[in-house]
């Protein structure tokens, strides 16, 4: 789960993590009087589940509350359009006005998890206020990584040996080591999947802050913190995906024009790798877990189908803990219920698959049978594109 920066930037403040005054608003009247109440120079920031705000206009400087008020009129409201939101966008409803700062230097500091090593990862540089990709593709030379064991945690030595690593100034090394601890302790206490500041700043008069704060969450583990899942803004989300997790399904939109349902992730992963290998492009991920009932079966139809560039349906499901006889008569009803108008390849293996079969044939309605998933995903894509 994603949330916004200023939300990010209070969760920072509850692990004593400096970052600069500021509050989010939603109507440029209270973004004047924030500016008021700041005394000095502020900047107004959108605030959107992306990157990329600052080259789209979506943040902006202002010397007085006028101005500030001004430049929130601006933003809020705007359809903001960055390399992350895609062509379409994203609303922007509410801004974040804060202290400008006067930059001395600009760093990066981020934590993820580093599956490989099944340890969490200390990433920070030099060079921060870009994308950090960026940086290890062109600058390697400037990444620090630091991994932790998760059974001893952090030590003091490990953040003092990052501190010492970004060329910090004496005198904030302490402050910064403080700093990467706590970040750290944050990031395993709130169970995040990233943590990141970038960037990380030292101000002209030599105050160390996060000027940016981004946090995302385990889904898995959000049971453990309803205080994190009230922070959620569905507004930020795409819609399908919302509804489809109300349903408690597995759903990611995706660009392609062939719908895929399938139970279990991996076989989910499978069916798309082998649509593209067929030469289309999934239009999302979507496993409708064990218990494929004829409900789950209809709402994962009907989310599907709300996708317009969804020209064929791949269904893909491997009878274990459910029986694809039960599956087949779920499609069926659910395909009478929906009058589905577009194409509908069926795969289905394992127990029970030729009752399943029979069920599909008698049902008067017109599914096209698939022996084994590369014959599913040809008949797929085929229906797709012509």
């Amino acid at each position: 789960m994603k949330i916004h920066e200023y939300q990010a930037k209070e969760i920072f403040r509850k692990y004593s993590i400096p970052v600069p005054d500021g509050k989010m608003v939603e109507d440029p009247g209270a973004a004047r009087k924030q500016s008021e109440k700041i005394g000095k120079k502020v900047v107004v920031k959108a605030q959107v589940h992306a990157g990329g705000r600052g080259k789209a206009g979506g943040i902006k400087l202002a010397n007085t509350p006028e101005e500030a008020e001004l430049r929130a009129r601006e933003i809020i409201g705007m359809n903001l359009v960055t390399h992350q939101t895609g062509p379409q966008g994203k609303l922007v409803l509410k801004v974040l006005v804060e202290e400008a700062l006067e930059v001395e230097q600009e760093l990066y500091l981020g934590m993820v998890l580093d599956r490989d090593n099944s340890r969490i990862a200390v990433i920070a540089s030099e060079e921060g206020g870009v994308e950090i990709e960026v940086v290890a593709a062109k600058s390697p030379e400037k990444i620090i990584k630091e991994e932790i064991d998760p059974k001893a945690g952090i030590q003091p030595f490990q953040a003092r040996k990052i501190a010492f690593g970004l060329h910090l100034p004496l005198e904030l090394i302490s402050e910064a080591a403080k700093l990467i601890m706590n970040l750290y302790h944050l990031f395993v206490s709130t169970d995040a999947s990233l943590s990141e500041i970038n960037p990380l700043v030292i101000t002209k008069d030599g105050r160390l802050l996060a000027a940016d704060a981004k946090i995302n969450f385990d889904d898995n583990a959000l049971y453990r913190h309803p205080d994190i899942q009230e922070l959620r803004d569905i507004h930020e989300e795409e819609p399908s995906e919302v509804e489809a997790s109300s349903h408690k399904l597995s759903y990611v939109k995706l660009d392609g024009n062939v719908g895929c349902m399938v139970n279990g992730a991996g076989l989910a992963m499978a069916t798309m790798d082998i649509i593209k290998l067929h030469g289309s492009m999934p239009a999302n991920f979507l496993d409708v877990g064990g218990a494929a009932s004829s409900e789950r079966v209809e709402q994962a139809f009907r989310i599907l189908l709300s996708d317009k560039n969804v020209k064929a349906v791949l269904i893909n499901i491997f009878g274990g803990i459910v029986r694809c006889d039960r599956v087949a008569s779920g499609v069926v009803e659910a395909a009478k219920r929906l009058e589905i108008k577009v194409p509908i390849v069926v795969r289905l293996a394992g127990t029970n698959s030729d009752i399943a079969g029979e069920i599909l044939k008698k049902s008067g309605l017109k599914f096209t049978v698939a022996s084994d998933l590369k014959n599913a995903a040809k008949k797929a894509v085929a229906a797709a594109q012509g």
